[in-house]
């Protein structure tokens, strides 16, 4: 069964006693990824620009996790404009793969409608 990321949030966010907990990189970016996985991208952009803002490590992930987010929208160009931030910081990473197909793609889709 599939792991609720809003429950994991929660309940890695709060003590019993209310006091708050920081999350580290590692838990920020495995709550975006499954908040994305699950369809829920709207707060996953609102959970990885707050990660953004905060943190210094883990930025080229959260760019590209942001790209997939945007993705999945169908704002290519959000999409890529993460894909390109990951980039630049990390050329290693696997945002540079993603862009690659999602422009593979868009250039595909032009074409086809030039033959309609």
């Amino acid at each position: 069964m599939a792991e609720n990321p809003i429950s994991f949030l929660s309940s890695n966010t709060k003590l019993g006693s209310g006091e708050s907990v920081s999350l580290d990189v590692a838990d920020y970016l495995r709550a975006a990824r499954l908040l994305i996985k699950e369809g829920h991208v709207s707060p996953a952009t609102g959970l990885l620009g707050v990660f953004l803002r905060e943190s210094k490590n883990g930025r080229d992930e959260a760019y590209y996790l942001l790209g997939n987010a945007y993705r999945k929208t169908g704002n290519w160009q959000l999409a890529l404009n993460n894909y390109r931030r990951a980039t630049d910081i990390n050329p290693r990473s696997p945002a540079k793969e993603a862009a690659s197909m999602l422009l593979n793609i868009l250039e595909f889709r032009n074409k086809d409608m030039y033959n309609h």
